[in-house]
């Protein structure tokens, strides 16, 4: 909800859609691309007009210097507040670990998860991070 793209030459920088909403059977799915957090409103809002969502599919990498990407990309410690803000049971990371686009290390934002988590007092199993190849079902 909070980015801009620019992926052509001729094409004019503009902020990107919402986030979107699946719903499948009797679970709604979150998923939210590259987006900053900002006030957290927006997550919020998803929960009052689309929830409850029993999975948050949430960004975690590329934040980086934080004065430059703050509007597009959310760090760990923002992606658990969007969890929590959005009212979902689970969370799922993904924007991590498959090539360096920012400034910090590609192994920092799965890191930096843990950290966040473990101060926000959530089981490791309520905010998955996958390995390549991993399968999870819900």
């Amino acid at each position: 909800m909070r980015h801009w793209a620019a992926r052509h030459l001729l094409t004019a920088t503009r902020r990107c859609g919402r986030p979107s909403s699946l719903r499948r059977r009797r679970a709604r799915i979150y998923h939210v691309a590259d987006s900053g957090y900002g006030d957290g409103s927006h997550f919020r809002s998803a929960r009052e007009r689309h929830g409850p969502f029993r999975l948050a599919v949430l960004p975690i990498g590329a934040y980086e210097p934080r004065w430059f990407m703050s509007e597009q990309h959310m760090n760990p410690e923002e992606s658990v507040k969007a969890f929590r803000d959005c009212g979902a049971e689970l969370a799922l990371a993904h924007h991590y670990g498959t090539v360096q686009l920012t400034d910090e290390p590609i192994d920092a934002p799965v890191k930096a998860l843990a950290a966040a988590r473990l101060a926000a007092g959530i089981a490791p199993e309520r905010f998955r991070v996958l390995q390549p190849g991993e399968v999870w079902a819900l």
